[in-house]
């Protein structure tokens, strides 16, 4: 299916340093609605990963939006916003990788939760698994100002259950000047193993990593062959020495001292890195990488669903929606939102990529029961 994303100009942007900008050494400041924003990577109300609180009166809960997502998708000043339109106050907690939202969700600790921010593949299965309730679109403002991608994604026909609010690739974010070699496809970290042992690190998630050395053998990243994903595992198992850790998130300071050489990184995290420092780059492997859309939905479970109708609104107003973009550095599939953007981040490669790039890109789809073969080896290559 050929995709359809902004125009936008294809020549690199120069990656500027900005204090407005600095997400990992120093606070920052900028402005939404008159509003002080503050980093989200650094806690939200001190609120610590995973900790919203189940229990309270139905009253209590009435007046309280308990949010579940990814760092970095949000922060102090669009929740006080929120608070100030609504009356509502929000908690939000944090999660590092999909599978660990929905092992919450399935134990019944995530029944305090009125909005998630699952990826696209993590859609599906929270759907088959009907733990998901089927939005009111008439209570929704702004879905017929998304890009055409969008508007009937796969995952979710007719976004029956989800909203998109981000998007991005997977890829390599290395440190120019502690290597000597320009990486460009997954096969160098294997090459070049001398030079960046216990100097990189891998994310920590099974979908994403298997998937990226599936794609380097020249499989799918969705791969449900044994045979292809038992050879995926046993070529980690030649590059787990040299591994610094699998970590998703907290490797910026170590990046940017040098401590690590590269790291494999989402986008999201990636791009405001290369605005942080100019000898930090970041590529999307040759031989291609994963394409994810992440979304809002609203739990089957969500205690206070209006609440988290107001806040998808929130988010879709194109002057809001683009000065989060602008604070956080992560695609909008809104396209009102992507007008308002400055123009730097318009023509930024990293953030909005040419299509030669994601032509090379692939979404990450359920596998069905071969998910069982995936977490028995991960857990293997984990614990050794």
């Amino acid at each position: 299916m050929k995709h359809h994303y902004p125009q936008r100009s294809l020549g690199r942007s120069p990656r500027v340093i900005s204090t407005s900008r600095r997400r990992f050494l120093q606070a920052s400041a900028a402005v939404l609605s008159g509003l002080a924003l503050s980093n989200c990577r650094r806690g939200i109300s001190n609120v610590q990963s995973g900790s919203a609180s189940n229990g309270g009166s139905a009253n209590a809960q009435s007046e309280t939006l308990h949010i579940y997502t990814w760092a970095d998708y949000t922060d102090e000043g669009l929740a006080q916003l929120f608070t100030e339109r609504t009356g509502i106050e929000v908690v939000i907690d944090i999660y590092d990788s999909n599978e660990v939202m929905l092992a919450k969700m399935q134990a019944g600790g995530g029944d305090a939760y009125s909005i998630i921010y699952p990826s696209d593949y993590m859609v599906e299965e929270m759907i088959r698994l009907d733990m998901l309730s089927e939005l009111d679109h008439a209570k929704i403002q702004g879905l017929d100002t998304l890009f055409p991608q969008w508007q009937n994604p796969t995952y979710d026909p007719g976004n029956a259950h989800s909203i998109p609010m981000s998007w991005g690739t997977t890829g390599l974010l290395y440190n120019t000047s502690q290597l000597d070699f320009e990486p460009s496809d997954w096969s160098d970290l294997w090459d070049n193993q001398e030079q960046l042992f216990r100097r990189m690190t891998l994310l920590d998630d099974v979908r994403e990593v298997m998937g990226a050395v599936l794609r380097s053998l020249g499989y799918s990243y969705n791969s449900t062959n044994p045979a292809e994903i038992e050879e995926a595992y046993q070529r980690l198992v030649e590059l787990k020495p040299a591994l610094a850790s699998f970590q998703s998130f907290g490797w910026e300071d170590q990046l940017l001292s040098g401590d690590l050489a590269l790291v494999m990184a989402y986008s999201v995290d990636a791009i405001a890195a290369t605005l942080e420092d100019p000898s930090l780059v970041y590529v999307v492997p040759n031989s291609g990488s994963s394409l994810w859309t992440d979304t809002m939905v609203i739990p089957k479970s969500a205690p206070n669903p209006e609440a988290a109708y107001a806040w998808m609104n929130l988010f879709y107003e194109p002057e809001v929606s683009a000065e989060v973009v602008s604070r956080l550095f992560f695609a909008t599939p809104i396209q009102p939102a992507f007008d308002l953007l400055p123009d730097d981040l318009k023509a930024n490669d990293d953030l909005f990529p040419p299509e030669e790039i994601l032509a090379k890109c692939e979404g990450i789809a359920p596998v069905g029961e071969a998910i069982e073969l995936y977490d028995r080896l991960w857990t293997e290559l984990s614990s050794a």
